[in-house]
């Protein structure tokens, strides 16, 4: 069993910069795929970005694509989203999820693929 916990969400303004972690426990997660999600009020959860067990891929939605960057320290068993000139828009619960490695590659970008997630963080960005 995985427990994932994020950190790091706020309030901030347009054109600032959060880091979101996504701390894991229960076992390592060095063979697990990592994604970051966020809903927004009133709308369905969206993928945001994903990083294969090694970080050797990594993939990004269109919207945030130039903007944010995930990674991971699996000596730490953590992983990141580092997002930078932040727009009203990004404002969502942002969750992390993982999934142990070998499934498809394309299907990390869709939250049924993933076996444990995060409570979530709220990330607000006023304009």
């Amino acid at each position: 069993q995985v427990q994932l916990v994020e950190s790091g969400g706020g309030l901030v303004q347009a054109g600032d910069s959060l880091r979101l972690s996504c701390a894991a426990s229960g076992r390592s997660v060095d063979d697990y795929a990592m994604g970051w999600f966020r809903q927004a009020p009133e709308k369905e959860r969206e993928f945001v970005a994903v990083i294969s067990w090694n970080g050797g891929m990594t993939s990004y939605a269109d919207s945030v694509k130039g903007r944010f960057t995930i990674s991971r320290d699996n000596a730490k068993n953590t992983g990141y989203l580092q997002m930078n000139s932040l727009r009203s828009e990004d404002t969502a619960v942002y969750y992390c999820a993982s999934k142990l490695r070998g499934v498809n590659w394309l299907s990390l970008r869709q939250g049924v693929t993933y076996e444990y997630w995060g409570q979530g963080t709220q990330v607000t960005v006023s304009s």
